[in-house]
């Protein structure tokens, strides 16, 4: 049996588990579970995701550092891993942050990094809207929407001299040159000040609210934040890139309305207001 047969015979047993526990929503058990798992990164394109990804996360923190609050952090990197485990690359090394500005988005990039930002967690009221918000995410690294457009925009020239310069710094032979790292950071504040193509964006919600749904929760969480952003006023600075980024929430609500045949029967799993309220409150001072 081959190592790739192997390690997807055993996240496959994983998720299995996962499923069955479900219902229980025990956040701890993602923990035990992710150390069952050895993240496979071997190969050019996993090598080249992980690189890209870091090089990413990196720029958009430099944008706005992780709230001060550690047990937010920890909560909200539970509820993710939880749903990640759900996903079809359970076994990449996923990071979950909170990002301390009041602008109203949530990103991810190639290899597993996922931010929401304090601006929208003030906006959910449940952990289902979490975990729908993190699944869509969680499901733009699945499906690899960054990565596939990063190597349209930049190249397959630039991509591949940056990973093999990458590679040599870590091995202590070389380092990046300073015009490759800055022309790959160029094209990841371009790709993120844009955002997506609109058909990315509405496949990710469609894999997030099921991954919800897998993970035991109701799977309109989703929808419950897209209804509450959809309500605000829409010159409302907080959501200026988030619209510049995304479709707009109707839009996106008439496209997981085509889903409701599927997701009604997962309408009986919990929100878990109280956990939630509980879990971000530091983000908010304590309130």
């Amino acid at each position: 049996m081959s190592r790739a047969v192997a390690v997807a015979a055993m996240l496959a047993a994983a998720l299995a588990a996962a499923a069955a526990q479900a219902f229980t929503l025990d956040l701890n058990k993602a923990i035990g579970e992710l150390k069952e798992i050895k993240t496979v990164v071997s190969g050019p394109d996993e090598r080249e995701e992980h690189e890209l990804g870091r090089v990413a996360a990196a720029t958009l923190l430099g944008a706005a550092r992780p709230v001060a609050a550690q047990d937010v952090e920890t909560y909200v990197s539970r509820v993710g891993l939880w749903v990640a485990l759900q996903s079809e690359r359970p076994e990449l090394p996923w990071r979950f942050a909170v990002l301390d500005t009041a602008s109203i988005n949530a990103f991810a990039t190639p290899g597993g990094y996922v931010f929401v930002t304090r601006g929208l967690l003030g906006k959910m009221h449940s952990e289902a809207e979490l975990a729908g918000v993190l699944g869509h995410e969680i499901a733009h690294v699945v499906l690899k929407h960054h990565l596939h457009a990063l190597r349209r925009e930049a190249g397959t020239q630039l991509l591949a001299d940056f990973t093999g310069d990458a590679l040599a710094q870590q091995s202590g032979k070389a380092s990046i040159p300073p015009q490759v790292l800055s022309a790959v950071a160029g094209q990841v504040k371009t790709l993120y000040s844009r955002g997506l193509d609109k058909a990315d964006e509405y496949a990710a919600d469609r894999l997030g609210v099921m991954l919800a749904a897998r993970a035991g929760y109701d799977p309109y969480g989703l929808p419950a934040v897209l209804e509450t952003l959809d309500s605000m006023d829409a010159n409302d600075g907080a959501l200026t890139l988030l619209y510049q980024t995304h479709p707009r929430p109707a839009d996106r609500l008439a496209q997981i309305d085509q889903m409701r045949d599927q997701l009604d029967g997962f309408g009986v799993q919990p929100v878990l207001q109280d956990r939630f309220a509980r879990g971000v409150a530091g983000a908010f001072g304590g309130k």
